[in-house]
């Protein structure tokens, strides 16, 4: 199983990390033709700055074969900024408040059920939540009253860092969409 890692901007090393240490293959997607090697299974989109990761996604002429994939069926997972990006641009159908527990200074630990596996622990840095979705969105945490992690389809976010906990859960979740 080959993952694509989005490694424009943000965490991608430790979701590599990640995916490697549960045996999957993962590889930097950087340029164009990283994307065009294809051979992908799945992709991850970081958490990082939305912004400058759209922008960039805009000028590498990244953004739209990437929306293509995952509306062929592409298994993708994004976290925080990655989570953004796909509900803004790649087709989840959410709402999403940007940076939605403020700044730097409102990032926060905690532990919450994911997806009916038990409570895991979830690292929120300037992170957004989800505000509302849209039919066919499955919910799968929340934490104080708001959404932190859905599922559409193809399309797994959280608003979480699950990358940055040691914790495989949302990892192997993602992992099991990718292999079904």
């Amino acid at each position: 199983m080959v993952i694509g890692v989005l490694a424009l901007q943000g965490g991608f090393s430790e979701h590599i990390q990640m995916l490697r240490g549960l045996g999957a293959a993962a590889r930097e997607i950087r340029q164009p033709a990283d994307w065009a090697a294809g051979g992908l299974d799945g992709l991850v989109i970081p958490g990082g700055e939305s912004t400058v990761m759209g922008k960039l996604l805009v000028e590498l002429e990244l953004m739209e074969p990437i929306r293509a994939a995952i509306a062929a069926g592409l298994p993708v997972f994004g976290t925080c900024a990655g989570l953004i990006l796909l509900a803004r641009f790649l087709g989840l159908g959410a709402g999403v408040r940007r940076n939605a527990y403020g700044r730097q200074l409102g990032s926060f630990a905690t532990e919450a059920d994911f997806a009916g596996r038990g409570a895991i622990p979830m690292v929120f840095i300037r992170a957004p939540y989800i505000e509302s979705t849209s039919q066919g969105v499955e919910v799968l945490s929340v934490v104080d009253g708001h959404i932190v992690a859905a599922r559409q389809k193809n399309i797994l976010a959280t608003s979480f860092h699950p990358e940055l906990t040691g914790s495989p859960v949302v990892h192997e979740y993602f992992l099991d969409m990718v292999a079904a």
